[in-house]
């Protein structure tokens, strides 16, 4: 193998069609993909923001066990005076969704970036989404992924 052949890693298993719905909410596409997009508000903080997509999250996958799913996100205003994200919702994509959230999608498509994940998508969605101050130590009794 010489040092340009990175042949050996190969393309992820599957790679989705990027088709932004036409309007928000959970959309079953021709490729057996679904499409989740959300719209963040103006006036929505990050809590809000977060909550949001892990409804949509979990109402996807009781509505379509298992299917590959491609998060669309746009986000309304939340720019500082130089035209960038604000950092919480910077903070939203990077860490929350890319981070965080990315293993239960196939593909994100954010502001920001547009990322394929390249390991199989995690269907093991927690019932509930517990936010909390950064660098505050996990409490055991809503720790996840639960330890064995």
């Amino acid at each position: 193998m010489t040092p340009s052949d990175n042949s050996s890693q190969g393309p992820p298993e599957f790679v989705p069609e990027y088709n932004k719905p036409d309007a928000p909410g959970i959309h079953m596409n021709f490729d057996n993909t679904v499409s989740i997009y959300h719209v963040v508000a103006a006036e929505d903080d990050f809590e809000t923001a977060a909550h949001d997509i892990f409804a949509l999250l979990k109402e996807t996958q009781e509505r379509f066990p298992d299917w590959p799913r491609v998060l669309y996100l746009d986000i309304q205003g939340h720019l500082d005076d130089q035209g960038r994200f604000e950092n919480e919702m910077v903070e939203l994509q990077q860490e929350f969704l890319i981070a965080a959230m990315g293993k239960f999608f196939k593909a994100l498509a954010l502001p920001i970036i547009q990322v394929v994940n390249p390991e199989k998508q995690s269907n093991d969605i927690p019932d509930e989404l517990v936010l909390q101050a950064p660098n505050t130590p996990l409490p055991e009794e809503t720790r996840w992924p639960k330890a064995e």
